[in-house]
């Protein structure tokens, strides 16, 4: 595991986002969900993202072994916003490598709360 989160938050793995992915803490709010869900694609653990992706849009599989795999880069939250106390939206841009050539996801997420629980639903793709 890192010794540093990879989130980018300036915080030890165990107590940001391993606190949740590894020690099964309740995640506190969509922006640590999407934080912790960023560290699970550059772990590849698809049982966390699965578990936190909403039940009404989550696939049946992530293939993230194939290859080439990206090289994750680093995590930028532009925006948090809650709307209301089950729904918020976290805007994001996270940077990658694909063999040697660098990009960016630009995303608007969309975050709701069920059952005391936040999901990731879907997102908004932003051109960068």
């Amino acid at each position: 595991m890192p010794s540093t989160c990879l989130c980018g938050k300036p915080l030890p793995f165990e107590r940001c986002c391993g606190r949740f992915i590894r020690a099964g803490e309740t995640v506190p709010n969509a922006e640590h969900l999407m934080r912790s869900r960023y560290t699970a694609f550059v772990l590849r653990d698809v049982t966390w993202l699965l578990a936190t992706w909403h039940p009404a849009t989550r696939p049946t599989d992530l293939a993230l072994n194939e290859e080439p795999s990206p090289q994750w880069l680093g995590l930028q939250v532009q925006r948090f916003e809650v709307q209301d106390t089950d729904h918020a939206t976290v805007e994001f841009v996270a940077r990658y490598k694909v063999n040697g050539r660098a990009h960016r996801l630009h995303e608007i997420s969309h975050f709701e709360r069920l059952d005391g629980h936040w999901f990731y639903r879907d997102g908004d793709l932003r051109e960068t």
